[in-house]
């Protein structure tokens, strides 16, 4: 697929980002958010036990990063609303059933919205104790599977993995 194309499918998508705060999806999701402005909405899941926590983890690890720089000054004192319209941080964890979302209304949404689900959470540390790995790396990403079941509009489902 041509970079022109993958721009046009992306136009008026939503899409569900696992594993947000990572270094791929991080990448991903300022690309998007710079050369396809017209993404309906990202749902970035993040591991987190509140909305607080959450928008922390999104300002201290994805906000403050010099790879937001060019949308920063592109969008200058706008950039918050463009935020505000185009990203719903979303706090909870693969390893629970449901992503651990703990907002029904914000599941019931998301299942009705996304149209794509990337899923880019894991752990990368390869002296991870097994129990931790086998959870998060395996029934994390099943977990991730049987979310995207229940997405009605699922087109697709992509999972990278270490």
């Amino acid at each position: 697929m041509e970079l022109g194309s993958i721009i046009q499918f992306l136009d008026n998508r939503t899409i569900l980002v696992i594993g947000a705060t990572g270094f791929l999806a991080k990448i991903f999701v300022e690309k998007i958010l710079r050369v396809q402005p017209n993404v309906k909405k990202l749902y970035l899941l993040l591991r987190a036990s509140d909305a607080k926590s959450a928008s922390q983890r999104f300002h201290n690890e994805f906000l403050a990063k010099d790879l937001f720089m060019v949308l920063r000054e592109k969008l200058g004192t706008n950039l918050h609303f463009f935020l505000s319209e185009k990203v719903t941080l979303v706090p909870g964890d693969i390893t629970n059933e449901d992503l651990g979302v703990k907002d029904s209304n914000l599941m019931e949404k998301m299942w009705k919205e996304v149209d794509i689900v990337l899923n880019l959470a894991a752990t990368i540390n390869f002296d991870e104790r097994y129990d931790v790995a086998l959870h998060l790396n395996t029934l994390g990403a099943l977990n991730v599977l049987k979310f995207a079941k229940k997405c009605s509009n699922i087109m697709m489902l992509q999972h990278v993995s270490t």
